[in-house]
């Protein structure tokens, strides 16, 4: 799992297109009037001043399950029965057209991370993933030692399995855990039980130098104790990178239209929330970020890219992207239906929407990710990022440090304690006036 602004990004807003913007005239130097490609596009003269462009990550959605979760909303498709080779291979060539329509848009660019992401990518066979990340590699220029996770489910796990991504390419596994408890597992609607995930836990461990497990607390009926006894399992594999997520009913979900019982109350989520963080420390893992703790040099850094607000290329059903150019930063959405976004990119239009995000509104989205982080952000990254002077943000900031919610040091600003508690007050400081 990765955070929620990682991978939906904010719906389009106003302005937005399905297919590219409105082509207006261009003028070549040494040619006759015509429609602007989509690069030149981007090119032509804004009021932002990116000077120079953030890193790039590639992600990469993969979209079937074995079951749907109730509190997912994710764009994700069952699958019960698997993924029949034939359909990974239809999958895997629409992703590689939709990465070859998109070069000219990161033409000269080179990829940070890769991030694999679903649904349960490793629905996928060893030997379809190593085709993605050939394809993936042909296309696109990787930073040496650039970080390649894949997303897995214990319920797809097979002891081979896991070695053999790594053979493949992948240099980090994310393993969908949230309990290690049979009952609060079947709450939710998991498909694998606590020995499968402990299972899969221990050989991620052997297999991998680095990994991710993930886990999610106010579970429905679950108290203290039972977060405890969770947090005593995971701990015991020293996992170097750990996610912990509290449960939230998402609209569009099953539990949104039945509400699972029991659920922990506020205070209840808080005590949660107070044992994670003493136990997390005592074994040398930092919160580096609202939901994430890692040990000294297993941060994510793919996620660390998105909360710093870095550019991404998404690829897959349903997949947002950001893209910056030096007088705009874009958002695009491919095609939401597997088998609509298959048709879609082999047909070269794989984006069904796109929209520049607005000048007023770039502070909320870029406070929206950098607040996340407990390190906050320089003063000189937000105008770097999002190509507006330190001013825009004057009001907000200065509001939030007199709330208590930020707090200033020269050119960093971070949220407090207690505006870590409360962030979503403190990035709403930053929305537009409407």
């Amino acid at each position: 799992m990765i955070p929620p602004d990682a991978r939906a990004a904010p719906p389009p807003q106003e302005g937005a297109v399905n297919g590219p913007a409105e082509s207006v005239p261009w003028r070549p130097l040494d040619g006759p009037v015509r429609a602007p490609t989509p690069v030149e596009r981007f090119l032509r003269p804004g009021t932002l001043q990116i000077t120079a462009l953030p890193p790039l990550a590639l992600y990469v959605h993969l979209p079937w399950c074995l079951r749907k979760c109730p509190y997912c909303d994710f764009n994700s498709h069952q699958a019960a029965e698997g993924l029949a080779p034939q359909r990974q291979a239809e999958y895997l060539a629409a992703l590689r057209a939709d990465l070859e329509a998109s070069l000219p848009l990161v033409w000269g660019r080179k990829i940070t991370s890769v991030f694999i992401g679903g649904g349960t990518p490793s629905l996928f066979a060893p030997e379809a993933i190593d085709r993605l990340l050939a394809d993936v590699r042909a296309l696109l220029p990787l930073v040496p030692g650039a970080e390649v996770t894949l997303e897995a489910n214990p319920g797809t796990f097979e002891r081979e399995r896991f070695r053999a991504y790594r053979a493949a390419g992948v240099t980090r596994l994310s393993i969908g855990v949230q309990s290690f408890d049979d009952t609060l597992l079947g709450r939710i609607g998991r498909v694998h039980d606590g020995a499968q995930a402990r299972a899969a836990v221990a050989e991620a461990a052997d297999a991998f130098d680095t990994f991710n497990l993930d886990l999610m607390y106010a579970l429905p009926g679950q108290g203290l104790g039972d977060l405890a006894a969770d947090l005593d399992v995971a701990l015991a594999f020293s996992p170097p990178h750990l996610s912990i997520y509290h449960l939230t009913i998402e609209p569009n979900t099953v539990f949104a239209a039945k509400p699972p019982p029991a659920l922990p109350d506020d205070d209840g989520a808080s005590d949660m929330l107070d044992l994670i963080a003493a136990r997390t420390a005592a074994v040398g893992l930092e919160r580096y970020e609202v939901s994430a703790f890692a040990k000294p040099g297993h941060r994510c850094r793919h996620n660390l890219n998105y909360w710093q607000f870095g550019d991404y290329l998404g690829i897959g059903a349903g997949a947002h992207g950001k893209l910056s150019f030096p007088h705009r930063v874009l958002r695009q959405v491919r095609w939401r239906e597997p088998a609509a976004y298959v048709r879609a990119a082999l047909a070269g239009n794989a984006v069904s929407n796109e929209h520049e995000v607005a000048r007023a509104d770039l502070p909320f989205e870029f406070a929206l990710n950098a607040l996340r982080l407990r390190d906050g952000f320089a003063l000189a990254d937000f105008g770097a990022r999002t190509g507006l002077p330190p001013s825009a943000i004057a009001a907000p900031v200065d509001a939030g440090v007199q709330r208590g919610l930020l707090a200033r040091d020269d050119d960093v600003v971070r949220a407090t304690a207690r505006g870590f508690d409360f962030l979503s007050d403190v990035q709403a400081l930053f929305l537009a006036p409407r």
